[in-house]
């Protein structure tokens, strides 16, 4: 426990890890690769966010794969990049500020998407095994219910607890955060779940 609040990290440095992270977050691929494939302002459809599931109601596949891949490496990315200059503590800052990045980007009046790539991506960039864990969970309860967001919402659930039993206490805090605020984010689907209107997976319409 006593390591949890034990960061070696400088407040400079921290600084610098957040800002880089958030900048890093907030590039909108979604929005980008959209306008750039002529397709308009993505905001303008389905759930008006900049995410690849909105991306997907476009009907380009490809483009919102490409949208999953390069919000989640942007995350991995800043932590990666954070990590190999000042740390794994500086990593772990530039990810979850990554994360808020996406979820609050400046140049779009603080309204992004809903935070699943950049949360993986910032497993990926500072404890990658965990990935496998998020994949196997999310795999399992889509297959039993058959929702994309009550599977993510229960792996992001099951990622902290795993950190914190690997040994990962810092990591498994911020993560923990991230679940939060990404539950937040979800409050529109956590309705429809439970009302029992929320869209199932190839659910057409």
């Amino acid at each position: 426990m006593s390591d949890l609040f034990n960061w070696q990290i400088t407040l400079p440095v921290a600084l610098a890890a957040l800002v880089f992270g958030y900048l890093l977050g907030s590039i909108p691929f979604g929005l980008i690769l959209t306008r750039a494939a002529g397709l308009g302002d993505i905001r303008s459809i389905g759930s008006g966010n900049i995410g690849a599931t909105n991306v997907l109601r476009t009907g380009n596949r490809k483009l919102a794969a490409a949208t999953l891949l390069l919000d989640a490496l942007k995350a991995t990315a800043a932590a990666a990049i954070g990590w190999y200059f000042f740390g794994k503590e500086a990593g772990l800052i530039a990810g979850f500020a990554a994360f808020l990045g996406h979820l609050f980007p400046v140049w779009l009046g603080f309204k992004g998407g809903k935070g699943v790539a950049t949360y993986i991506g910032t497993l990926l960039g500072i404890a990658p095994a965990m990935v496998l864990v998020f994949a196997f969970v999310w795999l399992s309860v889509a297959k039993l219910s058959k929702y994309s967001s009550l599977s993510a919402l229960v792996a992001t659930l099951v990622i902290p607890v795993a950190l914190w039993l690997i040994g990962e206490p810092k990591v498994s805090f911020v993560m923990a955060i991230m679940t939060v605020i990404s539950w937040w984010k979800h409050k529109a689907n956590i309705e429809r779940l439970i009302a029992g209107t929320e869209g199932k997976i190839g659910q057409k319409g």
